[in-house]
């Protein structure tokens, strides 16, 4: 009979975040499959659990994809974590879970910790109906879909890094419009969780005086039926007025 695969979330902050259902299931796991095996060991050792780890990240997952299948096939039950936050979310897990869902083995994905929601829910924006589009494309591509974006009515959730953040706000301002209202998470879970909320302009503002650390989810309102292309014809203006810095 074969094994099940578990996907398990794991703290973006407070190791409080961690549920029993969790901590039983890896340490019941037979193997728990981690993106970095160190970040993870850190988390075992605080729950006292001792499993045997294995590397499974976006460099050597296409290599180990089927060993793992053929063990779960066997019978083994194996737990897959991340970094922080859940697996496949902006981080290694799809291939796995798309390749034992092709090939008949239960996905079991455990509810938990994940930045993009309560960064959603603490911005104050409408999150009845939102989408999240991650990391964007740092060159192919970024600008196209920045376009694409300029319309989009409901509640868009991105992720970036610290260094990038004022050049995306800056995108942002020309792409949705200076008064589009933002929430900029920061740190969420951690000791200096911080909320910048305000328009695109204001965030940027703060953000241009204060150095921005740590893990950043960025939440942009959608844009108001009246307002749907009025930004785009501008932010083509802006756009190919800047070819020559030679960003995508």
């Amino acid at each position: 009979m074969a094994g099940i695969l578990y996907i398990v979330p794991t703290p973006v902050g407070n190791l409080e975040d961690f549920t029993y259902r969790a901590a039983r299931i890896l340490r019941e796991a037979d193997l728990v499959l981690a993106e970095d095996t160190r970040t993870t060991s850190v988390l075992l050792q605080h729950y006292g659990i001792h499993v045997p780890l294995q590397s499974h990240h976006k460099f050597n997952e296409h290599q180990t994809v089927e060993k793992i299948k053929e063990l779960i096939l066997l019978g083994r039950n194996v737990a897959l974590v991340s970094d922080a936050g859940t697996p496949g979310i902006s981080d290694p897990g799809f291939l796995l879970a798309r390749t034992c869902a092709e090939n008949g083995i239960e996905v079991q994905t455990l509810p938990g910790p994940t930045a993009c929601i309560p960064a959603l829910v603490s911005s104050g924006l409408p999150c009845d109906r939102f989408c999240f589009e991650g990391f964007l494309p740092q060159k192919k591509g970024r600008r196209s879909l920045l376009e694409q974006l300029s319309d989009e009515t409901r509640t868009m959730v991105f992720y970036e890094s610290p260094y990038r953040l004022v050049k995306t706000l800056e995108q942002f301002v020309v792409s949705f419009g200076p008064d589009r209202p933002c929430s900029v998470a920061r740190e969420i879970s951690k000791v200096h969780e911080e909320h910048v909320r305000g328009t695109l302009a204001e965030v940027l503002e703060h953000f241009t005086r204060t150095e921005p650390k740590g893990e950043i989810v960025i939440v942009v309102g959608g844009a108001p039926a009246k307002l749907r292309g009025e930004h785009r014809n501008k932010y083509k203006e802006e756009r190919d007025g800047r070819e020559d810095e030679g960003e995508e």
